[in-house]
Order: C-alpha cells, then sequence, then structure tokens
C-alpha cells in the first residue's frame, strides 16, 4: 500500500530524492512524483525549473485567444457572498476573509496550449482538469532558510500614481499587517528566528488587459538542521496559505466555506518541487479549470468596499499571455 502523501515525502526527503507536489486547499487529494520517475499527466514551470516545452507553431495565435470574453457572476450575488463574509468579520469570528468567486470565460485555447505559452513566475498543468500562471511564492527554502512571500494587494497599474494609491491605502495596509503576522506564526511552527526581512515592496504584473500592481512582503526564518527528513510536515504544517486563507485560520476556513458554497479543490492549493536540499513552491491562483470556469478573489477586512472587491475580482481574471 502506498504511503500517504505527507508521510511519502518524509520519506523521499531523508533520502533526498528529488519530487514534486500537488496539494489542494482542503488537503483531500495530494499528489507526488519523483522527479526521476515519468510524470505524465502533471506539467509545471518553477521559475525556470519545468517539464513543459512551448509550442512556437501556437505562439502568434496566443494573445489574441486567451481571453476572449468572461462572465463573472453578478453584483448582487458577490454582494450577497460579500455582506455574509463582512457579519462574520463585525462578529469578531475573522479579522480577514479571503472571498473568492467563479467567472465563466470564452476561449479558443485549451489548457495545455495556456500551459506551453503562458508567461509567469508559476506555471502547472493537470491534464483535463486546470492550468494556474500564479506570480506568488507560497515557501522557498534554500540552504536551509525558509522564506515565505506573501502577496497581498492588488490595484490597476494603469491609476496615475498605483504604486503610491496602494502602498498608502489604509485598508491595503491593515490587510497586509494582518496577513505578515499570520505568515510570522505559521513559520514559527517550523522555523526558528523569525522575522520580515522585507515589507510590502511594489511588482507589476502584465496581463492582456494591462498592468496589474501588486504588493507582498518577505519573511524568512531557521530550520532545523534534519529539515528534509521531515519536509512533508512542514509542508503540510503550513497549509493552507495564509494570504489565500484569512485570520485565524479554522474560523476562517468555514467562513470561507459558507461564503462559497463548495470546495476550492486545487484551487488555492500549493504545488512545487524539492530537488533534495532545496524546494520552491507556488500558491496556485491565477487558476482556469477545464470547464472554461475561471477562479479569483480578494481578502475582505472590516474596512473593504464592495464596488472595488468587486472589480478586483474580475480585473484577476487574465492570461498573462505576454
Amino acid at each position: 500500500m502506498p504511503l500517504p502523501v505527507q508521510a511519502q515525502l518524509n520519506q523521499w526527503g531523508k533520502e533526498k530524492t528529488p519530487f514534486v507536489f500537488l496539494i489542494d486547499f482542503e488537503c483531500l487529494k495530494p499528489k507526488c512524483w519523483k522527479l526521476t520517475g515519468s510524470i505524465n499527466d502533471f506539467a509545471f514551470n518553477f521559475q525556470g525549473f519545468s517539464n513543459i516545452m512551448p509550442d512556437i507553431n501556437k505562439a502568434f495565435l496566443f494573445q489574441e485567444n486567451a481571453v476572449k470574453s468572461k462572465t463573472p457572476i453578478s453584483f448582487e450575488e458577490y454582494q450577497k457572498k460579500f455582506e455574509l463574509v463582512k457579519k462574520e468579520i463585525e462578529y469578531g469570528n475573522s479579522f480577514l476573509v479571503n472571498l473568492t468567486t467563479a467567472t465563466k470565460i470564452e476561449t479558443n485555447l485549451s489548457l495545455q496550449d495556456i500551459a506551453q505559452q503562458a508567461s509567469s513566475k508559476y506555471i502547472c498543468y493537470l491534464k483535463d482538469e486546470f492550468v494556474s500562471f500564479s506570480p506568488e511564492t507560497f515557501i522557498r527554502i534554500y540552504n536551509g532558510t525558509i522564506t515565505s512571500f506573501p502577496m497581498k494587494g492588488t490595484i490597476d497599474a494603469s491609476i496615475p500614481n498605483a504604486k503610491d494609491l496602494i502602498l498608502n491605502d489604509a485598508k491595503e495596509i491593515a490587510e497586509h499587517a494582518t496577513i505578515v503576522d499570520l505568515i510570522r506564526n505559521d513559520l514559527s511552527r517550523v522555523a526558528n528566528n523569525v522575522r520580515v526581512t522585507k515589507y510590502r515592496y511594489y511588482e507589476e504584473i502584465k496581463t492582456q488587459e494591462g498592468i496589474l500592481g501588486q504588493v507582498s512582503s518577505e519573511i524568512e526564518g531557521a530550520l532545523p538542521i534534519n529539515y528534509n527528513e521531515i519536509i512533508g510536515d512542514i509542508i503540510f504544517d503550513l497549509l493552507p496559505a495564509g494570504s489565500v486563507s484569512g485570520a485565524p485560520k479554522q474560523k476562517t476556513k468555514e467562513i470561507i466555506f459558507k461564503a462559497e458554497q463548495s470546495k476550492r479543490g486545487y484551487y488555492t492549493g500549493i504545488a512545487g518541487y524539492f530537488d533534495g536540499a532545496n524546494l520552491d513552491s507556488c500558491v496556485l491562483i491565477r487558476f482556469l479549470q477545464a470547464d472554461n470556469i475561471y477562479r479569483s478573489g480578494g481578502g475582505i477586512t472590516a474596512q473593504s468596499d464592495v464596488i472595488k472587491e468587486y472589480k478586483e475580482m474580475i480585473d484577476k481574471v487574465y492570461v498573462p499571455a505576454f
């Protein structure tokens, strides 16, 4: 009988056997593969570490066909979910809830086409299920140091002074601080000397419809010398990713399910690889399913404005076709 995935990763880590892993938000259907074996149903590009072969013959068709149209849920439907979440926050049950929704898109491209041609820091494709082109790192381990890069805060970069606006927005400042505190607490469960090494830095991401500005922070800590022997425990102990759940995690997960009314599956889960010593991984956002449903969302706090949050949810529906 095969080992459960968490135990399997510990064993491979102890043996320093390179592997790839994929874990859903609910941790109900995690998968893992040895990198020395055949991986037929999962394609990936983790910042250049990749088994994806671009199809140059399709590149010229990509931009105009990536997202031809998108049909989000109505504002009224979104508002109901938003108000449910806001009430839970007002009751004191959560400080921050990541609320996500589904948008139907029209595209002439297959998931495999998108995986082969998209330009993103991370790309993951599970055959007949989804493609994710994520800009967000989950954790990175290098020379015994674990680092997380929570991403929280999005703005249309074409707005005049967009960078200054988002970096000085009171709601965004409070939301980001909450996530940084949550990730610091998470990392402290598996590492020592946890500290914020870079706070609220601004980056821009090209999309089919323009440029999005994103705000992230960098947090790191020192792992025990035998971290490779417990690599599976480390990964699972940190789930779900704080930036796509909220704080406190357990109660916020209950609120998420109450508002969204369905399991997320691999959306907002994680994926990554271990090379025998070091690890890189991503949060599975910017996510398109085989049924052409695109999943997106954002963090809701007591200061959130429903119109702005609805717009942000729609702005995040894109394919990085550049």
